[in-house]
């Protein structure tokens, strides 16, 4: 039995004098599931709260986080967080690349990461784009590693990739709240990340600061996906293709 929009399309393809309404049925199922299934964003940051200021107030540590995804259509149980082995480390907020606000952070160690981490379950060609920069003595090299068992293992997306400086002298560019700057973006597909319960993204540094006040950048953090088509979508297609065997 199909019910909801799949008895609409029925009941319209009863009504037109349609010569060869299984033709018809099949187009406007292929469309559906079109839409069902178009690219989709499952969880992204863009980082809309202020991180705290002021003498004592501002985040150190080892560890600092966001907090769940302001975006996207499973934004439940994710998180997006920088891990330090220098507990100096210090968090703050920075203006964004074409947002108001960005997650930097400095004394940075080979090894040092920021790691986003979400469910893709009901989800397929999963890719992850983002915004990062640098200071001037920030790390400037970095590989993106993702894993599907809770951090057990990882496999490498994005073996080495250079991230660049934003303001000051030789800076290709400057983020600013206003203004999007695509030089600062990146986006690499992500195989294996299919319908996970669990999924890291890691961007870790392969190099250290030139100086502990060096800082490095990142913001727009967004996984994105095409979504399973939904099982009513494939029926109507399924049912498409019996009215046409049965004309014929």
């Amino acid at each position: 039995m199909i019910s909801g929009t799949g008895q609409n399309i029925l009941s319209f393809l009863r009504k037109p004098p349609v010569q060869n309404k299984s033709i018809l049925l099949a187009s406007v199922a292929t469309s559906f599931i079109s839409m069902t299934a178009s690219a989709a964003v499952i969880a992204g940051w863009t980082i809309t709260t202020a991180f705290p200021t002021g003498a004592g107030n501002v985040p150190t540590g080892v560890t600092y986080g966001v907090g769940a995804a302001d975006q996207g259509e499973f934004v439940a149980q994710t998180s997006l967080t920088s891990v330090h082995a220098l507990a100096a480390a210090t968090y703050t907020s920075p203006s964004g690349n074409g947002s108001q606000y960005a997650f930097s952070s400095n004394n940075w160690s080979i090894g040092d990461y920021y790691q986003a981490s979400l469910s893709t379950l009901g989800y397929s060609d999963i890719s992850i784009s983002w915004d990062q920069c640098r200071s001037s003595t920030g790390p400037a090299t970095f590989e993106l590693v993702m894993s599907t068992d809770g951090g057990a293992n990882f496999t490498t997306l994005l073996a080495s990739y250079a991230v660049l400086q934003s303001g000051g002298g030789g800076a290709p560019g400057t983020w600013s709240s206003t203004t999007y700057n695509s030089i600062y973006s990146l986006t690499q597909a992500a195989s294996g990340a299919d319908n996970q319960a669990s999924v890291i993204f890691r961007f870790r540094s392969l190099s250290a600061a030139g100086a502990n006040t060096g800082s490095n950048r990142i913001d727009n953090v967004f996984i994105n996906s095409t979504p399973v088509p939904a099982p009513g979508a494939i029926a109507l297609l399924g049912l498409a293709g019996l009215i046409g065997r049965r004309r014929r």
